[in-house]
């Protein structure tokens, strides 16, 4: 089965552009492009899974490593107050097929 592409394989494929702040092996981070917050950025894995609801055993470490990632981005950038959210399915306002971690901050960049 082929995952269908969204915008954040796109975004991770260099396909579209992004304002990428932080991008590793593992992670890319970039801005929302309708920010919630004076600071609001995007941790996507570049591995794919679509939702906290389709994390399996062998991907179980995805959210975690998207959490610590970042958390080491806000220590480095001075972020002092920040949430961090996951939505889960249309009705927990997941727009995008793709796990990716909601980062926002009344603190902007």
């Amino acid at each position: 089965m082929t995952e269908e592409r969204t915008i954040f394989h796109k975004i991770r494929d260099k396909e579209l552009p992004a304002t990428i702040v932080f991008e590793d092996d593992d992670v890319l981070a970039c801005k929302d492009i309708h920010p919630k917050a004076p600071l609001h950025l995007l941790f996507i894995p570049k591995h794919f899974v679509s939702s906290i609801a389709d994390v399996t055993p062998e991907t179980a470490h995805l959210p975690g490593m998207l959490i610590l990632k970042a958390q080491r981005y806000a220590k480095e950038k001075g972020i002092s107050g920040y949430k961090l959210t996951f939505h889960v399915g249309k009705g927990g306002g997941q727009e995008v097929p793709y796990l990716h971690l909601h980062l926002l901050s009344e603190q902007a960049l």
